[in-house]
């Protein structure tokens, strides 16, 4: 297993059935009913310095969720180039996450997941096991529509273990 493939295997290891589709929504559901009893206030907040606010790691799931989006679009409709990386610190550090309503920021997370739902439903069975690369690692858009999954629920754990202690 390279180290790419154990990076990712974390995340995939948190999906806790086969069904990575039904797992979406629920993921999906369970992220905006914690972050929706979350006060403007709580959504500011972070659990160390240097840690993101609970709001950037919203906007987070956003953005990974976008790039993950395209990724599965382009190998699922057989992009053979490579696709770029992308620096998530760096991302955080530019989205300006703080500036913004937790209301806005929730309404992009479920615009977004809404969007990821209907490309996955919509996927031709054939496709899944597309393989592209992107960050200079051959993926397969079923890995990477598991990792939509499997992200979000590793950042809800993170938050239920470190943030919402705290508050």
């Amino acid at each position: 297993m390279t180290d790419f493939e154990k990076y990712i295997q974390r995340y995939l290891d948190l999906i806790p059935t086969e069904n990575w589709l039904e797992e979406l929504k629920k993921v999906g559901e369970k992220t905006i009913s914690l972050y929706s009893y979350l006060t403007e206030e709580q959504s500011k907040f972070a659990y160390a310095e240097g840690k993101w606010t609970l709001k950037e790691v919203l906007l987070h799931l956003s953005d990974t969720e976008r790039v993950f989006q395209y990724r599965i679009l382009a190998f699922a409709r057989g992009e053979k180039s490579e696709l770029p990386g992308f620096d998530e610190e760096s991302y955080a550090a530019n989205s300006f996450a703080n500036e913004r309503s937790l209301e806005s920021l929730l309404e992009e997370y479920q615009l977004v997941r809404k969007s990821s739902q209907i490309l996955l439903e919509t996927l031709n069975p054939s496709v899944l096991s597309n393989i592209g690369i992107a960050n200079g690692n051959k993926i397969s858009v079923e890995t990477i529509c598991q990792l939509i999954v499997g992200h979000n629920i590793h950042h809800l754990n993170v938050v239920e273990e470190r943030y919402l202690p705290e508050l």
